[in-house]
């Protein structure tokens, strides 16, 4: 017997309504366990300084899940001399996510001699169950015999800058370099000056590189301001190229010498001093004007000017304060006598030049 079920449109959409409800209670697919992996170090850098290759990084704040990480995460760091040999632990330490990470290796002195090549650096994060996500970004650093010492390192402070020597190395050379190291040991004012005019900021440290030439063992830092004191350290560096690649290979920073930068300079002697003598002219006495080449230094205070007659002592004959402009008028003269005059620049320091060259003049009679 044959049976035939027939559904009415009624029974049919209730049906559907229960599908419909039936299927929104459903749970979705299971998602997997979290590994809590700590991403991976992306900005790994290397620097060698002598016989030490120091690291840095920044420690990640998530793990490859994008959950923040908890507690100190262990760091290995690790060593390639070669792109197909291991990469062999040189250091484990613990640090928090988000720290600044540091790590200084010795090199054995295998690495430390010889001709310069490539050494490639990891670092690992490790999490609790001993997995990671994978090594960081590769950071190079240069194997082989550093550069010597720089030994006998001076400052002295001049007029147009800081003057360094040191004792050349024997044979040294003529592709080595010499980097000064400068620290501004001056605390930072806590009002800078202000205005259009005002300088920048002076950066606590900077590099100066002294680029090799016939002259050895000798600098000019033209870049220093006066009222400040400064620290200097010197390192030869070698350039190198491998792979197609330049590098440099630093030896160890030579012992500290300190300088204070004291404006204690005169301003340069006035030149092209002239002198032009005028005798008495429709009811005007005798006088002499002086001209000169104008000095142009930013601390120039402003001039003094000097007279001596007929052969006697020098004396100052222009106001107790420095005048500006490279110009004097002197009228108090008398015609027949002759004079010698002479020019002095005065610094905002106070400190005066020497006289100039005197030139000399005869009043003109009546």
């Amino acid at each position: 017997m044959k049976i035939q079920v027939r559904w009415g449109q009624a029974a049919l959409a209730a049906l559907s309504s229960v599908a419909v409800l039936a299927g929104c209670g459903m749970p979705g697919a299971p998602l997997p366990p979290s590994l809590h992996l700590p991403d991976p170090v992306t900005d790994l850098a290397a620097a060698r300084t002598g016989d030490q290759v120091s690291l840095t990084w920044t420690m990640p704040q998530r793990d490859t899940d994008k959950v923040l990480l908890k507690g100190n995460v262990t760091v290995r760091v690790c060593l390639r001399q070669a792109a197909s040999a291991p990469c062999a632990t040189v250091g484990r330490l613990q640090l928090r996510p988000g720290d600044a990470g540091a790590f200084t290796q010795t090199l054995p002195p295998a690495l430390a001699a010889g001709a310069p090549r490539l050494l490639a650096y990891f670092v690992e994060l490790i999490n609790q169950q001993g997995r990671s996500a994978g090594l960081s970004n590769q950071a190079t650093a240069l194997a082989g015999q550093a550069p010597a010492a720089v030994t006998g390192l001076t400052a002295e402070v001049r007029k147009d800058g800081v003057v360094l020597r040191w004792t050349p190395g024997p044979a040294e050379p003529f592709s080595t370099a010499v980097r000064l190291h400068r620290k501004l040991l001056t605390p930072p004012a806590k009002q800078p000056p202000q205005g259009l005019l005002a300088p920048p900021p002076e950066p606590v440290e900077q590099n100066l590189l002294v680029e090799p030439s016939p002259v050895h063992g000798r600098a000019l830092d033209k870049t220093i301001r006066f009222g400040e004191t400064y620290e200097y350290r010197a390192q030869r560096v070698a350039r190198v190229r491998l792979n197609g690649k330049a590098m440099e290979l630093d030896g160890p920073l030579s012992a500290p010498v300190t300088v204070d930068a004291l404006n204690v300079f005169p301003p340069a002697v006035p030149a092209g001093l002239a002198a032009v003598a005028t005798g008495a002219a429709n009811g005007a006495g005798p006088s002499v004007d002086l001209s000169w080449r104008p000095d142009t230094e930013a601390d120039l205070a402003g001039y003094a000017v000097y007279r001596r007659r007929d052969g006697g002592p020098w004396r100052r004959i222009s106001p107790a304060q420095p005048f500006a402009g490279p110009a004097f008028h002197d009228p108090h003269v008398q015609p027949g006598r002759t004079y010698s005059y002479a020019v002095t620049a005065i610094g905002q320091n106070g400190y005066e030049s020497a006289r100039s060259t005197p030139v000399q003049e005869i009043v003109p009679g009546p």
